[in-house]
């Protein structure tokens, strides 16, 4: 009977540790462009809106990019939302921007592995996919 326990409370464990993984995992990004490699990318509230990176974070995982840093910008007064390409290749920014809505890209190469893209959200953050 013990055994039967064992064993019983064993397969609960895998499965939960099965949903979890699922769910916490990262995926590639379901849209078109790189789908073999996972895209890192940080997101920052520059808009002074509170709440606004957080919800910009959630839309991007179901995205299936890897949120690895949300915050706020170095100052609350960005006009305009951005994406910066933190490689010297752009299309993992492209693939970004394109599922943001088509903000506008620029390149700032920075020699890290924290991310490779960076999402700035800007007072015009309405214009951009975030649901």
């Amino acid at each position: 009977m013990r055994f039967a326990i064992i064993v019983l409370g064993l397969a609960v464990a895998a499965l939960s540790a099965s949903v979890i993984w699922s769910r916490l995992a990262p995926h590639a990004a379901p849209v078109a462009g790189i789908r073999h490699h996972v895209i890192r990318v940080q997101v920052l509230n520059g808009s002074g809106e509170g709440g606004i990176a957080s919800r910009a974070a959630s839309y991007l995982r179901e995205g299936g990019f890897q949120v690895v840093d949300v915050r706020n910008a170095d100052r609350p007064d960005y006009f305009a939302s951005l994406v910066v390409a933190r490689r010297a290749d752009l299309e993992s920014a492209r693939v970004v921007a394109r599922y943001l809505g088509g903000p506008p890209i620029i390149r700032q190469a920075w020699d890290t592995d924290l991310a490779d893209v960076t999402v700035v959200l800007g007072s015009d953050r309405s214009r951009l996919h975030l649901e």
